[in-house]
């Protein structure tokens, strides 16, 4: 029999091993849940749920066509050994994964197992990443191509092997997980998946350009497909390609003189995040070390021997006496989902005004981000901490963000109730209220909401002139020149010279 590993591929269409495997003979669909892998400090019950939800949903699509799931806990390699043991295993087919140090080590010790027991190992792309790429020098076109490649339909029919006891789907207590307290989760599923994505290119999607960056607007403005993404209920190559359909739909429309600007403009801007969503996840694929170590070693140093505890916890409770930062995080424990403008001002106010190193904050926002994606995740806090070297160096203001993206406080109000009579002059800044004026709208600062856990305007210069003096070093300048050569952009040629 041919076994199909499935790992965040959890989908029946445009799903290369298992299309493959089905033509080639019997079929086993096997997910392992890995013990190890539920262990590291990224992984929280509201992953597992939303997989849980995917596995079910792939199963019945599964059964459909005579397949079927078979579920086992365990590592990887002793359950392949014990399948092969037992039944006899005619080659092992997955898709590769640029996921984070352990997924990497196992699967290592997978090739290894296959190797040693002379068992084929077909593994495929699913996105634009390159493996073993020698050069960024033309990365964008070999990215276009493979999405440009014809989309792989369901198996019509799936033969299973007989025998084989399918198990059953883990709940988060069986693993050893607390149940999740989020409440307001995407649910899972390539149904769902699809249902999303034609929603956002159909109904939804005109406003994207002007609604993605304020957290008022983005929850529909935004495509909302990242958790899907995530997790391979939908391929990426099947989204550019829709998304293609869509602008040929609405140049046409344009041609008869309909107005479809809106449409075009954040089309555009969303197809440009789909390249930049490879983009990240190839740095991690080139060098996994960035999951844990400074993209640009000359910052190393800058923050990890001053890390303040009572800084991380309260920013991690969403008690830092910044409303939005505030109301971010609290949003982030209840939907596992924000923005990502919003995203950034976390980091950035994490990384600047409280100056936390990044790999902690890194691995408590994996565990609330729905949507973890490690290649993304660890290249872009990096890029946001300012430790690669190669990017401006971006340091948010929470009050300037309330007043452009929460004037009004809706945002804030929804989520960091204390404030909820606040008046708008005051609402990015509570503790600027006048003490008559807190008592009179029960929230006095100090007591019902935190006072600002550091000063806006001292912490922003002192963050600034150490980062001035980091980023003046030789070294860094001279590491920069090698992290560009191997990360950047080729849009930036300048700094190639």
């Amino acid at each position: 029999m041919n076994v199909v590993w499935l790992k965040r591929d959890l989908r029946l269409a445009d799903h290369a091993p298992l299309f493959h495997a089905a033509k080639a003979g019997p079929c086993l669909c096997l997910y392992v849940y890995e013990p190890g892998l539920v262990a590291t400090p990224e992984f929280d019950a509201s992953h597992l749920d939303f997989i849980n939800q995917s596995l079910a949903s792939l199963d019945e699509a599964l059964q459909t066509v005579g397949g079927q799931l078979v579920y086992r806990v365990g590592r990887v390699v002793d359950i392949l050994n014990q399948l092969h043991s037992d039944h006899g295993i005619t080659a092992l087919y997955s898709h590769e994964e640029t996921g984070n140090r352990w997924t990497f080590d196992r699967d290592l010790e997978v090739i290894a197992w296959t190797r040693k027991s002379g068992i084929p190992f077909h593994e495929f792309g699913q996105n634009g990443v390159v493996r073993r790429l020698k050069s960024r020098d033309g990365w964008a076109a070999q990215r276009s191509r493979f999405m440009a490649t014809a989309l792989l339909p369901k198996p019509e029919s799936i033969q299973s092997p007989k025998g084989i006891a399918k198990e059953k789907i883990r709940s988060p207590e069986e693993l050893g997980l607390s149940p999740t307290s989020k409440t307001k989760l995407q649910l899972g599923g390539e149904e769902q998946a699809t249902d999303v994505l034609h929603q956002f290119l159909y109904e939804r999607g005109e406003p994207y350009t002007h609604g993605m960056s304020s957290p008022v607007t983005a929850w529909s403005a935004c495509s909302r497909l990242s958790p899907y993404l995530a997790w391979g209920n939908i391929s990426i190559k099947h989204v550019e390609q829709q998304l293609k359909r869509r602008q040929i739909d609405m140049r046409q429309q344009k041609k008869r003189g309909e107005d479809t600007q809106g449409w075009l403009m954040s089309l555009k801007s969303f197809q440009s995040r789909l390249s930049w969503h490879c983009h990240f996840m190839q740095k991690l694929e080139d060098e996994p070390r960035i999951e844990f170590e400074n993209m640009n070693r000359a910052y190393d140093g800058l923050r990890e021997d001053e890390f303040n505890e009572r800084y991380f916890e309260a920013w991690c409770q969403g008690r830092t006496g910044y409303p939005l930062v505030d109301a971010c995080m609290r949003a982030l424990h209840q939907h596992s989902w924000i923005n990502f403008r919003m995203r950034a001002m976390l980091v950035s106010f994490a990384s600047y005004h409280l100056w936390l190193h990044w790999r902690p904050t890194a691995v408590y926002l994996a565990r609330h981000f729905l949507d973890f994606e490690p290649g993304i995740h660890f290249s872009q806090f990096q890029m946001q901490s300012g430790t690669t070297g190669i990017n401006t160096l971006r340091i948010y203001s929470p009050i300037k963000q309330v007043k452009d993206h929460d004037p009004d406080g809706k945002f804030i109000r929804e989520f960091v109730p204390e404030l909820l009579d606040v008046p708008n002059e005051y609402i990015a800044e509570p503790h600027k209220m006048p003490r008559m004026l807190q008592t009179m709208v029960g929230c006095v600062v100090g007591k019902d909401y935190p006072k600002p856990i550091v000063d806006h305007q001292s912490a922003y210069r002192a963050a600034r002139a150490r980062m001035d003096v980091a980023r003046k070093n030789p070294a860094a300048w001279s590491e920069s020149r090698q992290v560009m050569n191997r990360h950047g952009s080729r849009k930036r040629s300048q700094w190639r010279k």
